[in-house]
């Protein structure tokens, strides 16, 4: 989600948190944390709020909530989002979700512009869905959406036009002067999505997808980097004018797709591990890294569980030691909206994939 992660920094260079191993919660729609997460972010109508963006929603809010609701096996709350989506965010003529919905505003979507994360994860928890229930209608759409993705949402790398690079905006406003290059977003791998809609939609192009953009993510681990976001030209992949060129919000969730896509010898992971250890010696008690400046130095820390998470199959044992019980606080009802949710999608990727 563009440019709304450093919000969520208010809280997290304070207290003393610590680590508890990941716990493999049973996929039940009465789970205690996903119905605490239901609680405090599900609107009655199937709309997912983010207090600290004015409770406004996004496309990307609701595809996790889908894919969450999926995983639950919560076949309720996934009719519930999914008719909210589908009446308030399908603005654009298509089957792609304008990416913001504003509830003071007029029109509540101010603009069209899509976040291809959301797509992409929307249509990846209706096939899943599909594959759970049986119900065409979900494998239909979400074969529409990969369509769509693959029509609007991929474009050619200016070293190797044939292959295809995610834009992290549907065309035409994913799209720049061919001299600029294309600007992406790393985090928006999540590669067996890719590769599942490519396989149930026949097309092709999403699997090249997937296995490009794995490249593009080792090239980028070889220069040292997990970049939030990085601009491909004819010279290679480098930093983006304006826009962060190291670890943040975004790039956290790199390893936790490339895990959940079965890529755990990836170089991406490694490079996590890397930054990791290179700043472990700076993080406050039981904190992890959730920001780093363009030198790689420790930026910002957090103690949330959420973010916790996404660290913890990367580190070994001595690290998890170092990070202590987790606060009181930094868990559960404790969470602003992202890292709550990154929590329970890091327990659900290390249900499935072991």
């Amino acid at each position: 989600m563009i440019g709304r992660r450093r919000m969520l920094s208010g809280a997290v260079m304070a207290g003393v948190a610590g680590l508890t191993p990941l716990t493999l919660r049973a996929a039940r729609p009465d789970a205690p944390d996903w119905q605490r997460w239901k609680a405090r972010f599900l609107r009655p109508e199937g709309r997912v709020v983010d207090a600290l963006q004015g409770e406004a929603s996004h496309s990307e809010g609701q595809a996790y909530g889908l894919l969450l609701a999926q995983a639950q096996g919560d076949h309720e709350a996934f009719e519930r989002i999914e008719a909210w989506t589908r009446d308030h965010l399908l603005v654009r003529g298509n089957s792609l979700m304008g990416w913001r919905w504003q509830p003071q505003a007029q029109p509540a979507v101010p603009d069209a512009r899509t976040a291809t994360d959301g797509d992409l994860i929307r249509g990846w928890a209706l096939l899943r869905a599909a594959r759970d229930s049986g119900r065409g209608w979900h494998r239909e759409a979400a074969v529409r959406i990969a369509r769509d993705l693959s029509i609007h949402a991929l474009t050619g790398d200016p070293r190797a036009p044939a292959e295809p690079l995610l834009m992290p905006r549907a065309a035409p406003e994913g799209l720049a002067p061919p001299e600029e290059g294309v600007l992406v977003n790393p985090s928006y791998y999540l590669s067996r999505a890719l590769r599942e809609l490519g396989e149930a939609a026949g097309l092709p192009v999403l699997i090249r997808a997937a296995d490009h953009g794995e490249s593009l993510l080792a090239e980028l681990a070889g220069q040292g980097r997990l970049p939030d976001w990085t601009r491909v030209t004819v010279t290679g992949a480098g930093p983006a004018p304006g826009y962060h060129w190291h670890l943040g919000y975004d790039a956290l969730r790199i390893p936790l797709y490339l895990l959940w896509s079965g890529r755990g010898g990836h170089p991406a992971v490694a490079r996590a591990r890397a930054l990791f250890a290179q700043v472990a010696g700076d993080l406050p008690a039981g904190h992890v890294p959730v920001r780093l400046d363009e030198a790689g130095r420790l930026s910002e820390t957090s103690d949330y569980a959420g973010y916790r998470a996404l660290w913890l199959p990367l580190l070994d044992g001595p690290q998890r030691a170092a990070l202590g019980p987790l606060r009181d606080g930094a868990g559960g009802d404790g969470q602003p909206y992202y890292p709550a949710t990154l929590d329970l999608l890091a327990t659900v990727a290390a249900r499935e994939t072991g």
